[in-house]
């Protein structure tokens, strides 16, 4: 399936589910539920070629694969802090939705504190 095809299944759920409002609220917010989780599904399918180019680019560069485990770790929080905040919004719970964005973004940070002191530690080894 391309972007065209999910695309269309995005507007197509979105115009099914403003229709739906009108008859019974919750129907259409099931709808967009349901069409949200069917496109983040695909959406992660496209990840093993992602995968593959970052393990190329590790035996390329020789880099450390606890930096790239945690750049996979902080881009899937972010995915799954977007889209459940996008989930709550929709919902009509914008409150909720921004405090799993603030959670994320903190989630983020710790995770990626001790590259940030690695990073530091080796700035200090040439500055010295």
């Amino acid at each position: 399936m391309t972007m065209v095809a999910v695309g269309i299944v995005g507007i197509a759920a979105v115009l099914l589910a403003v229709s739906l409002k009108s008859v019974n609220g919750e129907y259409g917010t099931y709808l967009a539920l349901a069409a949200s989780c069917f496109i983040a599904l695909y959406g992660t399918s496209r990840l093993k070629s992602v995968m593959d180019a970052l393990r190329q680019l590790q035996e390329w560069i020789q880099v450390n694969p606890v930096y790239l485990k945690t750049l996979i770790k902080m881009t899937g929080m972010t995915y799954i802090a977007e889209f459940s905040a996008g989930i709550c919004r929709d919902a009509g719970y914008g409150a909720i939705g921004s405090q799993i964005e603030i959670f994320g973004k903190l989630s983020i940070l710790a995770v990626s504190t001790p590259i940030l002191l690695a990073l530091m530690e080796t700035l200090q080894r040439f500055l010295i």
